[in-house]
């Protein structure tokens, strides 16, 4: 797995301002106009910037400190170049040259949960997933224009939706394609709106999307969607679905990662003679354990690989089965006898004996 801390050249206990200007002086460093010629400075870039999405996000940053694979979706998939990718980020830009561009508005990203029980989450499963998001108007096929009048091509652009402009960057002058201003990149003006959407090109409605939830997955696990949230304007990229998992505590047993403990209660004489127990797994299957005389409160019997599978990797977490003894608060005439029995017998309970002696020296 990639050391993300590497790559930004920070420790694993930086900061948020440290890991921000980190990935600033890598970008500085890795950005195409600052390495012409090189076919791996757009790679490198997109890697300081996957490696900073991850530490600046307090969830991911714990899951990815803890082992697990944080990377849900294609996180470039829907960005139009490196400006964009600072656009992303930093919402305007580094401060040295590589602003946000202007151009049709991007779709609103759309939040969604899903619900999984334990043993759900114990394995890879699907799930629909319904929510309202804008979507492209069936009137005008997302155009905006009215049925019947056609939107015209833009007269500045030619219907390409960019223009060649001049820029001063910290490289100096660069000659970039931007949206053009007159059309905002769509190519096309409309001259009548279309009556079902206004011209927007959207309206609302409940969509259903299929998601693909990995085997391990923890509750509060967010899963990004690229290009399934809001449509933008003509032109314009749509927003992310964001899926927050939630999953339901399961009463058998306590999580800790990809661990599980299960708690088991004994009485007195169980602990002492020794006992056969069943306890659950997350499959639905029962494990048969034995449980040797003389077992002590506290006592906790490891199951390997019988926990929660490993997010995005190998192998199972294990299953911890911790023995709890129950004294009585009650008991019948025969157990109370049988007790003090016990006590009085000699040196086979702690403190017996002493407690023997004290009722002598009265």
């Amino acid at each position: 797995m990639v050391d993300y801390y590497e790559v930004l050249g920070v420790s694993r206990d930086a900061t948020q301002e440290e890991i921000k200007k980190a990935f600033r002086r890598k970008a500085r460093e890795t950005h195409p106009d600052s390495n012409p010629g090189d076919p791996t400075a757009e790679q490198r870039f997109r890697e300081a910037a996957l490696a900073y999405e991850v530490l600046s996000d307090s969830q991911r940053r714990a899951a990815y400190d803890r082992g697990g694979q944080v990377e849900f979706g294609d996180l470039f998939s829907s960005f139009a170049g490196i400006d964009d990718l600072l656009s992303r980020f930093f919402g305007g830009g580094l401060g040295f040259g590589f602003g946000a561009r202007p151009g049709p508005a991007a779709g609103a990203d759309v939040g969604a949960a899903v619900e999984l029980t334990l043993a759900e989450a114990a394995s890879d499963t699907t799930r629909e997933v319904r929510y309202r998001a804008r979507m492209a108007c069936s009137a005008c096929g997302g155009e905006g224009a009215a049925p019947g009048h056609p939107a015209e091509i833009c007269d500045r652009c030619g219907g390409r939706g960019s223009v060649r402009v001049t820029r001063q960057t910290f490289l100096g002058t660069a000659m970039t394609v931007a949206p053009c201003d007159k059309c905002r990149g769509r190519g096309r003006i409309i001259t009548h709106a279309c009556p079902q959407c206004g011209g927007a090109g959207a309206v609302a409605d409940e969509v259903a999307v299929t998601v693909e939830i990995p085997a391990g997955v923890e509750d509060g696990a967010r899963m990004r969607l690229t290009g399934r949230g809001s449509v933008g304007e003509p032109g314009g990229r749509p927003g992310d679905l964001y899926v927050e998992i939630r999953v339901v505590p399961d009463p058998r047993f306590e999580r800790h990662g990809a661990d599980l403990v299960h708690r088991v209660r004994l009485g007195i004489a169980e602990a002492a003679l020794g006992t056969g127990l069943r306890v659950p797994s997350v499959d639905g299957e029962e494990i048969d354990i034995e449980v040797p005389p003389g077992t002590q409160p506290g006592t906790v019997f490891k199951l390997s690989r019988q926990g929660m599978p490993r997010l995005r990797r190998r192998g199972r977490g294990d299953l911890l089965v911790e023995v709890q003894v129950v004294v009585p608060t009650s008991l019948s005439p025969a157990q109370e006898e049988a007790l003090r029995a016990f006590a009085t017998a000699g040196p086979g309970s702690p403190g017996g004996s002493s407690r023997g002696r004290k009722r002598r020296g009265r």
